[in-house]
């Protein structure tokens, strides 16, 4: 059935079985049994995407029951390429033929040096002429941490200036940039006055109530105030730390002429602009790293997830103007992980050769044309938003009362019904942004256009059938 047909024929009132659909339910297996009984009550993706898997392919996932489903979570943006795919295996395969150290501290090795190599010629030659890389533990907040460290070290200054909406991690530095109060409710104090929140250009919800190109203005008004006021009351801070796209904060683009105004301002007051990567780099927003689209030149980029094609691996690399820290000043027993030094190198070696970041652009325009058409037929689903592969719903109540600028307020609970829906029929989605009531699709690289569709019918079908259960 094409997604038109679905469309058609996809109301609010209408059977959320569709004829010949096959609906997935969900009752816990032995393994997702064992799971509640013995995990920390702090997992999270099982809660919502309650699946036990056992085999991986591209695209697509297959659970111990023999159901298949097509993962658009992808490790939360980290399987750029998706599920096994051939040069990942082989270069672990190769690592393991070749009797290569798995462990090697910061040690060097041929390995590590291309990877170097590799990476630095992805980044942007203004950027990596000058660049300096520190291996970090194998998350990104580990490397979050690294930066706040080397930026905190390099400028003699304490306090770093973060964005609402923005997620750079879950250890204490690095929950202290976060946005969301949600976690960090039960820590009591962070870095206590070492942070403070500026407000993002979230154009559909302009803090400021303006929206649009006024909205920029104001805030980059309101940023430079508050670097230049000598009356107001913030420290002339160590950096600036932003996502280029908030993805957990909601799938939000930054403006990039508000990204040119940040990056023109913390130059002129001598603040390290500090751009988070983790999840938006490696092709996935139409650019090899989302900062490109802006044409700027950050100081520091933390990068993560899709670097160590698949395998665990965090990175900082900065600017040798801030490369003043000590030997020993951030380390790490695992920032030696070879074999994932090199499956990231098949994997950016991968995405530069077949220009990936096109295919990522254009497939992301083809799920938003699929997505603008239903949105005719469901104001629910109030914004779509987003770059290249990295794309968010806002699902709004058309029946509360309309913000400054008339959208309709969030609508979690509807998100959550659609996330369910959409599970049934063998698509996996995830939650994000305020109330998680943000829609998110973070597909491999590699999806096709008929994957697409595929993507876009299946919710398509989610969507009335959650309507019906409100």
């Amino acid at each position: 059935m094409s997604v038109a047909t679905c469309l058609a024929q996809a109301q609010p009132a209408s059977s959320a079985d569709e004829p010949g659909e096959t609906l997935y339910h969900f009752e816990d297996s032995p393994l997702l049994t064992r799971q509640k009984q013995q995990e920390s009550n702090a997992r999270s993706y099982p809660r919502r995407i309650p699946l036990a898997l056992k085999r991986a392919q591209g695209l697509y996932v297959e659970d111990v029951e023999g159901r298949q489903f097509i993962d658009c979570l992808a490790g939360a943006g980290t399987l750029a390429l998706g599920h096994n795919h051939p040069v990942v295996i082989e270069a672990i395969q190769q690592v393991l033929a070749d009797g290569l150290p798995l462990h090697t501290l910061d040690l060097t090795t041929p390995v590590k040096d291309q990877f170097v190599q590799d990476l630095f010629g992805l980044l942007p030659p203004a950027f990596s002429a000058q660049a300096r890389i520190q291996f970090c533990g194998p998350t990104g907040t580990d490397a979050v941490e690294a930066a706040l460290k080397l930026v905190r070290t390099a400028t003699g200054r304490s306090t770093v200036l973060s964005f609402q909406g923005g997620y750079h991690g879950m250890s204490l530095g690095a929950l202290s940039l976060m946005g969301s109060l949600g976690p960090k409710k039960p820590m009591g104090a962070l870095l206590g006055n070492g942070v403070q929140f500026l407000p993002y250009p979230y154009d559909y919800r302009c803090p400021f109530g303006l929206g649009g190109e006024q909205g920029v203005q104001v805030n980059l008004r309101y940023l430079e105030n508050l670097l230049s006021d000598p009356e107001g009351g913030v420290q002339l801070p160590a950096a600036v730390i932003v996502e280029v796209v908030q993805g957990e904060g909601g799938m939000i683009p930054a403006d990039l002429d508000w990204l040119r105004g940040v990056r023109r301002i913390t130059e002129q007051a001598g603040v390290a602009l500090i751009v988070d990567e983790i999840q938006s780099g490696f092709a996935r927003t139409g650019r090899m790293f989302a900062f490109e689209h802006a044409g700027i030149v950050p100081d520091v980029v933390v990068l993560s997830k899709a670097i160590g094609g698949s395998l665990p691996l965090a990175v900082v690399v900065y600017r040798d103007w801030l490369d003043t820290w000590l030997p020993g000043a951030h380390a790490g027993t695992f920032r030696g992980n070879q074999m994932a030094m090199a499956a990231g190198s098949a994997v950016m070696r991968y995405l530069k050769e077949h220009d990936v970041a096109a295919h990522a652009e254009a497939m992301g325009a083809r799920l938003c044309e699929h997505l603008a058409v239903l949105q005719r037929d469901f104001p629910q689903l109030g914004d779509i938003r987003g770059r290249g592969l990295m794309l968010g719903v806002e699902v709004v109540d058309p029946q509360g009362a309309a913000d400054a600028l008339g959208h309709a307020p969030g609508f979690g609970k509807l998100a959550s019904l659609i996330q369910n829906e959409c599970l049934k029929r063998g698509l996996i989605i995830e939650l994000g942004g305020r109330n998680g009531c943000v829609v998110r699709f973070l597909p491999p690289l590699i999806i096709t256009a008929a994957q697409v569709d595929d993507v876009a019918e299946r919710f398509a079908r989610a969507v009335p059938a959650a309507l019906q259960r409100l």
